[in-house]
């Protein structure tokens, strides 16, 4: 069974930082594209970046672009984000999410990640004016 837990949510002021933690387990394919989602009240999830693990590819947003960076650790199961530049409208719930390599880290990543195999309960964040 595949575990994704977050953790690192929290509530910042608006141009301060949060770190993202996801700890991922039991999933039985060994190329894989895991990464950070987010769902903001009363708007539909939206992909913030992944990585993919035999590559080292990234994507990103593009209003995240400069401020998210995202890294991984093969050996622990583990992808960060590291969030600098924080402002209101990156509230939402961050969730992890990983699937198979077996498309493009844009079509999995982009939009609301209905392609992604497995998720975590997500994380919340929230950034004050």
């Amino acid at each position: 069974e595949v575990q994704l837990v977050e953790s690192g949510g929290g509530l910042v002021q608006a141009g301060g930082s949060l770190r993202l933690s996801c700890a991922a387990s039991g999933f039985p394919f060994g190329d894989y594209v895991i990464g950070w989602f987010r769902q903001a009240p009363g708007k539909e999830r939206e992909g913030v970046s992944c990585i993919s693990s035999s590559s080292g590819r990234t994507y990103y947003k593009d209003s995240v672009k400069g401020r998210f960076t995202i890294s991984s650790d093969n050996g622990k199961n583990t992808v960060d984000l590291q969030m600098n530049s924080l402002n209101p409208e990156d509230t939402a719930v961050y969730y992890c999410a990983i699937a198979p390599a077996l498309l493009n880290i844009q079509v999995l990543c982009r939009g609301g990640g209905g392609a992604m195999d497995s998720w975590g309960k997500g994380t919340l964040v929230t950034v004050s004016s």
